[in-house]
């Protein structure tokens, strides 16, 4: 009963919570531009204000570049302690001459069926921050008090990397401990499906540089008893798969693991088509290991991709050069317990014993992370199953995520806290591209379900 009284106060506050919302849609907290940072700051004063108006402790933290906002319930409640991440930065809104509406003027609008909010940061992450805060919002006017222990840290620099996070982090440890945290900068499966993301994919990025010559040469007088370092190169980059799309560089495979079978039948058994989602980017066959769904090789499979080869004249024209060094940058992302390190050192080995005389190698390293798993049988994964079931009237998909996201790392290095995964966001939120908006039901449900999930947890 205590539940529905503040889901009915959700309902009740619907309009003034849009009003807060659009308020802090109107602040240019572009967090790229120097020129934005006072903009930045007023973001942040906004959000430390308004949580103190619901009665939290709340403060505005200076880092080296844009601040955090941090706030702690006065109460503990009962269950566990939740630290909720969010992130008050936008994107630039640039090209600002395809937005239909200005980007930092906020406006409901219908599109399609649908009532949508329209504005820069509406869906990513101003909107999704807020349905949490609404959440609590709702507590502390129908019961006095949030149900729970709650921590809230919000930053200005998710879209710029986040360089002062982990600094911040390190100084904070105490602080900021939880027994979980809470992430809402992620999506559902679509407008009516929730979704929780218990997977993430790890990321290690390696630079290759093969030389070769002393010097770039001429082809006509070199070419045919000089060695070319783009042809090594390109040697070692097709010798990394085999036919199958398989990684053949000895031991990537250990830790990778194979998926767990309730997941593997639930993703079988999603809407998906393989040929619409590649159709769409001019594509029509799965370009991963054979035998795997599309899904498992998004989310699930390690792969090794080249982003970009350098290497010899590249201008407008031609001109007869055998180039002195080629490079290549590769992105491996990663998957179960498969280890960075191991894998860049298995990978250097690799290139190296695929060198011909007179070929040397330089490797660059531009960062690495392991992937993040959630344990299926966490009971906070199960407390929030139910709660979102409960509130959209359909399971939740337990999804992965092919790209990484860095906060969840930190957490779990740095505070030894596994996080929930939880957003409203829908792929045609058009994040980071003109005409971001975010879908009223998304904002509207979304607080709606995080009250049901701290209502769940304190049980």
């Amino acid at each position: 009963m205590a539940l529905e009284k503040v889901l009915a106060t959700i309902d009740k506050n619907l309009d003034r919570s849009l009003e807060r919302l659009f308020a802090l849609l109107r602040i240019e907290s572009v967090s790229t531009d120097p020129a934005y940072a006072r903009n930045c700051r007023a973001a942040a004063e906004w959000l430390a204000k308004e949580l103190q108006e619901i009665g939290l402790d709340a403060g505005v933290r200076d880092t080296k570049g844009h601040p955090m906002v941090v706030a702690h319930t006065r109460t503990a409640g009962a269950g566990p302690h939740v630290l909720f991440y969010g992130h008050y930065d936008v994107q630039p809104a640039d090209p600002v001459a395809l937005w239909q509406t200005p980007a930092f003027e906020p406006q409901l609008k219908e599109v399609a069926g649908r009532k949508v909010i329209v504005g820069r940061g509406s869906a990513d992450d101003k909107g999704q921050l807020m349905t949490f805060v609404e959440a609590v919002r709702a507590f502390v006017e129908t019961e006095g008090a949030a149900p729970l222990k709650i921590t809230i840290m919000l930053e200005g620099e998710e879209e710029t990397g986040s360089p002062s996070l982990a600094p911040f982090l390190e100084a904070n440890k105490k602080e900021l401990q939880a027994d979980v945290a809470l992430v809402c900068d992620t999506d559902m499966w679509n407008d009516t499906t929730p979704a929780i993301t218990t997977m993430l994919r790890g990321l290690m990025l390696e630079e290759v540089i093969v030389k070769a010559a002393d010097r770039d040469l001429h082809s006509g007088l070199f070419g045919g008893a000089a060695i070319n370092p783009i042809r090594v190169l390109g040697r070692v980059i097709a010798s990394v798969h085999d036919g199958d799309g398989r990684i053949v560089i000895p031991g990537f495979y250990d830790g990778a693991g194979e998926l767990d079978a309730e997941i593997k039948s639930q993703w079988k058994s999603l809407d998906f088509s393989e040929s619409k989602f590649l159709g769409e980017i001019g594509l029509s066959v799965p370009a991963g290991e054979k035998g795997r769904h599309v899904l498992e090789q998004l989310w699930s499979r390690p792969t090794c991709d080249v982003n970009g080869i350098i290497g010899g004249y590249t201008g407008t024209g031609s001109k007869t050069v055998i180039p002195a060094q080629a490079s290549a940058k590769f992105s491996f992302r990663l998957v179960g317990r498969q280890n960075p390190e191991a894998i860049r050192d298995a990978f250097r080995e690799f290139v190296r014993k695929q060198l011909p005389a007179d070929c040397e190698v330089e490797f660059i390293s531009h960062g690495a992370s392991p992937a993040l798993q959630l344990p299926l049988a966490s009971p906070y994964l199960k407390k929030a199953r139910d709660a979102l079931a409960e509130e959209w009237g359909k399971p939740a998909v337990l999804k992965g995520s092919g790209g990484s996201i860095p906060i969840v790392g930190n957490f779990k290095r740095d505070l030894g806290m596994d996080s929930l995964l939880i957003g409203f966001g829908v792929d045609d939120d058009r994040i980071h591209s003109p005409n971001e908006k975010y879908n009223l039901s998304s904002f509207h449900k979304g607080a709606r379900s995080w009250a049901r999930l701290l209502d769940a947890l304190r049980s």
